[in-house]
């Protein structure tokens, strides 16, 4: 038993990491209800609005630094 979990230790950190992604179990399987509660949250903590702040005033920047 030993000789085989050393195996696929050795398998496994040879395997590309897209691939270990593969291997982890999924417990929420409700992507839609996900980004939904997300976006929600994103909203509710007004972080929407540092978002659009930091746009205008990246763009104003940038206005601001440019030659032409």
């Amino acid at each position: 038993m030993s000789h085989y979990s050393d195996s696929i230790s050795q398998l496994f950190w040879h395997l590309p990491v897209n691939w270990t992604a593969l291997a982890q179990t999924i417990t929420d399987p409700d992507l839609m209800g996900q980004v939904q509660k997300s976006w929600s949250h994103f909203i509710q903590t007004g972080q929407v609005w540092a978002l659009l702040i930091g746009l205008v005033i990246g763009y104003i920047i940038r206005n601001l630094t440019s030659y032409g």
